[in-house]
């Protein structure tokens, strides 16, 4: 008998959209059950932005309005 090892992905992308050469990813991780907001611009610079459920699609839509509200700035690149 053979065991088969199997692994999820860390993350489940759930939207995306791109649009100016900008990358937004809507994603959800099953571990935490976190939901996060990604931006990458066509020059390098991103950030991450941990949602919550009842705003994840708003943040989606206005990732910079957020991510200017809680202070992230596109130098803080996400890993």
């Amino acid at each position: 008998m053979t065991a088969t090892l199997t692994t999820l992905p860390t993350r489940r992308e759930l939207d995306h959209r791109n649009s100016n050469g900008i990358d937004v990813t809507l994603s959800w991780s099953p571990v935490g059950d976190s939901l996060f907001v990604t931006v990458l611009d066509d020059v390098g610079d991103s950030f991450e932005l941990v949602v919550e459920a009842h705003e994840a699609f708003d943040v989606f839509h206005h990732p910079y309005a957020y991510a200017s509200h809680r202070g992230v700035h596109l130098t803080d690149v996400a890993a």
